[in-house]
């Protein structure tokens, strides 16, 4: 009896391990080829999928306003330049106010949402976190901070109609490339990020003009922070 319910559980167990296994060969396999190839993230090929809308323009990160890039640091990640893809003490952090019960606050990198991005899904889950946590290690240990940069500018939504990519946001919002962008139009768009279905920097609301004040604040304070996206480790600021 043992011996049967013990071939049932493997039974179940093994397709199980199946798609752990494909989960882990996935990014194992294309984030190498991601030093040189343009990725396509899931809620993009979700889109063309289900034939919906999607608009991204790539821009190599030399294409890109330096203003921009320090914004997106101080707003998402300010110790960006100097983790291994996870921010321990606020994972730490944020484990504790799991285990209390009491309602997340959110501790992903800009690595983490790499890897949800182009490997995971989207939406609340202890799962999805546990597995952002390994894949962000390996996407740090492969992809220079620079490279990994290059790549959330150019595949995170900015838009509410599928704009994917800093290009396409500024096109929509400005009608501008992102290129030379001054402190406020930089900082307008970053307001965007954490929900570009709702946030339009193009037409802000006073919060979201108060919040941009605050990012441009940070920005042109603790810029030498994301010097490492900079060319020659330096952004012009």
């Amino acid at each position: 009896m043992a011996r049967r319910k013990f071939k049932g559980l493997m039974a179940l167990l093994r397709p199980l391990g199946m798609v752990l296994l494909l989960v882990l060969a996935i990014p194992a396999v294309l984030t190498p080829l991601y030093l040189v190839v343009q990725p396509v993230s899931v809620p993009m090929l979700e889109r063309l999928v289900t034939n919906r809308p999607m608009d991204r323009q790539w821009r190599d990160i030399g294409d890109i306003s330096d203003r921009l890039k320090a914004a997106v640091i101080l707003s998402e990640d300010g110790q960006f330049c100097r983790h291994w893809g996870v921010d321990l003490g606020a994972l730490r952090d944020e484990v504790t106010r799991f285990m209390a019960g009491e309602d997340a606050r959110g501790a992903s990198t800009i690595t983490m949402q790499v890897a949800r991005n182009l490997f995971l899904w989207n939406g609340q889950s202890v799962v999805r976190k546990a597995l952002e946590v390994p894949l962000a290690f390996y996407i740090d240990l492969v992809l220079p901070k620079r490279r990994i940069m290059e790549i959330y500018l150019n595949i995170a939504e900015w838009g509410p109609e599928g704009q994917f990519g800093v290009a396409a946001g500024a096109e929509r919002a400005f009608g501008i490339e992102p290129q030379n962008l001054d402190w406020r139009i930089a900082s307008l768009l970053v307001t965007a990020l954490p929900n570009p279905l709702l946030r339009q920097p193009g037409r802000p609301s006073a919060g979201m003009v108060r919040i941009a004040g605050i990012i441009e604040g940070r920005a042109r304070e603790f810029g030498a922070r994301a010097d490492c996206v900079g060319e020659g480790g330096r952004l012009a600021l």
